[in-house]
């Protein structure tokens, strides 16, 4: 019974599992806390690693660890592998002016975005790696001199665990390089020129590995030598932390996963590269070597954390306030705009609240609206999925915020398809797991883990929800053009 162990690096965490290869089983667990903030010192993550595995027991036993993580965030290395400042998040929207210089360099309008879409997948936004090294070109030039390497959050921590054993050893996977701006999916190779002009030279660039390849062994200096195992153990190619989602809860054609954490993604499984000259549509790929074409929104279980702390509940109880409203909280709606947005790209935008009349002026109809609001940006998602040609066949909701018992119920009359709930898990660290134990086995197809406890909720569309959000979304962001 070999066991391998999954890490999920997110935003607000670290999580460690370690489970039994062939089944999946789940024997132990562990995980510590990141700091808040746009930017974060990685030495934070590698600390908060260590915790999390010693929680979980130690990987002594382990026959392969891999590492999914947050996506795009910037770590700059010098030459001595040393950190130059704090990683830039993909939550940091500093850079959304260095996204469209980006573009516009490219083309003017249409022809700029056509040209990154067919470049790399994706047009530039604010979260993305190449913008974040232009506006260190432009903001931070000594800083931007000093950089030998740049690399992904979760490169940077396999690289940590194999012991850092030089820049030229930088490793990491497709579904993660594909969000960088500088890597194509397509034809599965880097864009240096994009790198070059983004910080204004080339730099060295993680090798990007095959969903079965190894990026090395687990160094027992690298923890201190303590609950460690031998130098046998193997390090996976690692994940971005949707591919990673994707592939914990095993979804296949026809499956769109909804994942509604800090962040809100809505992404499928596709068997071609997808190039969205509007940006809606991110080009990713995934670990299996298919692709991954996503839709994130910034705004997801925060726009609940903060629902309930305006009506001073709790999260259950915001849930319990939603639904006893009317769908569509009679007429009741929130653009949930709270942190700026990505799709719409309007990284300086703010939320709003129409409809508010005497008769929706409760906390169960403002629980309502926020809960709706937030599925509502999620599905734009879906149907810019499948403008460009996804099959929805039904809809499989992850995340923090699939907790909510509200979520749950209403996402089915908003999505207006199936939705099956997996039961609570860290399905990111459980993909990462699954990964490294494709690896331990050596077999020609991932092993089949199936969780148990599955929700069903079969399709209830609701007329007027979807129709009204879109007129106050459209009258909401008109208004904020005009200032």
């Amino acid at each position: 019974m070999p066991l391998v162990a999954g890490v999920d690096s997110s935003t607000q965490s670290c999580k460690v599992v370690v489970r039994d290869a062939e089944t999946g089983a789940l024997v132990r667990q562990g995980r510590a806390p990141h700091p808040d903030g746009t930017e974060v010192d990685p030495s934070a993550w590698w600390s908060a690693l260590q915790t999390a595995i010693d929680a979980a027991g130690g990987l002594a036993d382990v026959a392969a660890v891999s590492v999914g993580g947050q996506q795009h965030g910037m770590v700059c290395l010098d030459e001595s592998g040393e950190v130059i400042r704090p990683a830039l998040l993909w939550n940091d929207t500093r850079s959304a002016g260095a996204a469209a210089e980006l573009i516009q360099e490219a083309g003017e309008g249409q022809a700029g975005r056509r040209f990154w879409a067919d470049a790399v997948g994706s047009v530039p936004v604010a979260s993305f790696t190449v913008t974040k090294l232009r506006w260190l070109a432009r903001n931070e030039p000594e800083n931007a001199a000093r950089v030998a390497a740049v690399c992904l959050p979760h490169d940077w921590l396999t690289w940590r665990l194999a012991g850092a054993p030089g820049l030229d050893a930088l490793r990491t996977d497709r579904s993660d390089a594909s969000g960088t701006g500088y890597w194509s999916p397509a034809t599965e190779k880097y864009r240096l020129d994009l790198l070059e002009q983004a910080l204004g030279r080339v730099v060295r660039v993680p090798t990007v590995l095959g969903p079965t390849e190894a990026a090395g062994h687990l160094a027992p200096a690298a923890l201190g030598g303590s609950g460690v195992g031998s130098e046998a153990t193997l390090l996976g190619p690692g994940a971005g932390d949707n591919a990673a989602a994707g592939f914990g809860v095993g979804a296949g054609p026809g499956d769109v996963v909804v994942s509604i954490g800090t962040s809100g993604t809505v992404f499928s499984v596709a068997d071609a590269p997808a190039a969205d000259p509007s940006g809606i549509v991110a080009g990713f790929a995934d670990v299996t070597g298919r692709f991954l074409p996503l839709v994130c929104t910034l705004n997801a279980a925060r726009v609940l954390d903060a629902a309930a702390g305006m009506l001073r509940v709790s999260l259950d109880e915001l849930a319990d306030l939603a639904l006893s409203a009317p769908p569509g909280a009679d007429g009741l709606v929130m653009v949930p705009y709270l942190e700026g947005e990505r799709t719409p790209n309007r990284p300086d935008a703010t939320g709003a609240v129409h409809g508010l009349t005497l008769r929706t002026s409760t906390p169960a109809h403002l629980a309502r609206a926020a809960v709706e609001g937030m599925l509502c940006a999620l599905a734009d998602g879906l149907d810019a999925l499948a403008a460009q040609g996804a099959t929805v066949r039904r809809v499989i909701l992850v995340g923090g915020g699939a907790r909510s018992a509200a979520v749950r119920r209403i996402a089915a009359q908003v999505f207006g398809c199936p939705v099956v709930v997996p039961p609570p898990g860290e399905y990111v660290a459980d993909g990462a797991a699954r990964q490294a134990a494709w690896l331990a086995l050596g077999t020609g197809e991932p092993p089949s883990w199936t969780p148990s406890g599955t929700e069903e909720y079969a399709a209830e569309p609701v007329p007027g929800i979807r129709e009204r959000y879109a007129l106050a979304r459209e009258h909401h962001l008109d208004r904020l053009s005009q200032g």
